[in-house]
């Protein structure tokens, strides 16, 4: 029997199968590809998991070995051996894992700017103010910039609200566009730096790589006996306007292969016979080490991570004060 509807009816119906066939299409597609990301997302997510496990066992493997070196001469840490920057692989299934050991107290301690026994009766450090203000300066910072910025540093971290001469406190952090306020604690983490009024990018930038935020205030704690020449503005900035970054660089270059016994003969050599540190200056200068950092590189099927952690030596076992973990950590 003859279909009664008209062409054009027939034709609507065709048209309404074919959209309706489309739109199925369409959504079986997404469908797929949602359970394919998905299903990838599950294996890196796995993979993220075994690296961070084999970064952290890393970590502890460093953390022992650190504690034996300073056990093998708790008065004296030195060079020898080769223990400092040198990569030490390990391979792990699927990959390899690569640790590295740096001097983690031969930098600016950001928290030295304040004294104080609790985060409640913080105060303000002259000396540590005007080390990282040296330290800006060594380099290259204009002096007027790095005196503001060592100001806003301390008032970042002290107790009170009173900003300094040239520094900054709540109500200049509230007329940012995006209004915050001074921490008034200890530094954490060193990228913290970035928020203080007055380190701009450039200059943040520059003191990265000089800088640390370690969890005492204890002023800079300077191992002659693992300080490098490249290092030189790190000791420049104990004795502003005393020694120059050139000077302090060939001190260090003429360290005896074997380090210092004591700091009277560091301090009695004929190169600082005419500098007059003071006595807190003179007791910065270490020949042990009480905090070290250690990198671990973990790369398992492709999968990159790094973890970097921060072991305090100072007392056995060592232990971690803290870790963070990304592309460069």
């Amino acid at each position: 029997m003859p279909d009664p509807r008209k062409p054009n009816e027939r034709g609507a119906a065709l048209l309404t199968v074919l959209l309706l066939v489309a739109v199925m299409s369409v959504v079986a597609a997404t469908a797929l590809e949602r359970v394919a990301l998905a299903t990838r997302m599950t294996g890196n997510g796995g993979a993220i998991d075994q690296a961070r496990a084999y970064a952290d066992a890393g970590t502890q493997i460093a953390r022992m070995r650190i504690g034996d070196l300073v056990a093998s001469n708790p008065a004296r840490i030195t060079l020898a051996g080769g223990w400092m920057g040198t990569p030490q692989s390990i391979p792990v299934p699927g990959g390899i894992a690569t640790a590295r050991v740096t001097d983690g107290g031969n930098c600016f301690n950001l928290n030295s700017v304040v004294t104080g026994e609790s985060e409640a009766s913080l105060k303000v450090r002259p000396i540590g103010v005007s080390q990282f203000q040296a330290l800006l300066q060594a380099l290259g910072v204009d002096a007027r910039q790095a005196q503001g910025a060592a100001a806003a540093l301390a008032d970042w971290i002290d107790s009170d609200s009173v900003a300094q001469p040239g520094g900054a406190e709540d109500e200049t952090y509230a007329q940012a566009p995006r209004p915050y306020r001074a921490a008034n604690r200890l530094m954490v983490d060193a990228s913290e730096l970035r928020a203080v009024n007055g380190i701009t990018p450039a200059i943040y930038d520059l003191a990265r790589p000089w800088v640390c935020a370690l969890p005492v205030t204890d002023l800079s704690p300077i191992n002659i006996n693992t300080l490098l020449p490249t290092q030189a503005p790190l000791f420049a900035m104990l004795l502003p306007g005393q020694l120059s970054v050139a000077q302090a660089r060939q001190l260090l270059a003429q360290r005896p292969p074997d380090g210092y016994g004591s700091t009277v003969q560091f301090w009695a050599m004929p190169s600082l016979s005419g500098l007059s540190p003071m006595t807190e200056v003179a007791e910065q200068v270490k020949l042990t080490t009480g905090f070290f950092e250690v990198d671990v590189s973990v790369n398992v099927g492709g999968t990159q991570l790094v973890e970097r952690a921060l072991i305090d030596a100072r007392e056995n076992p060592a232990t971690i004060v803290r870790r963070s973990w990304g592309a460069g950590a």
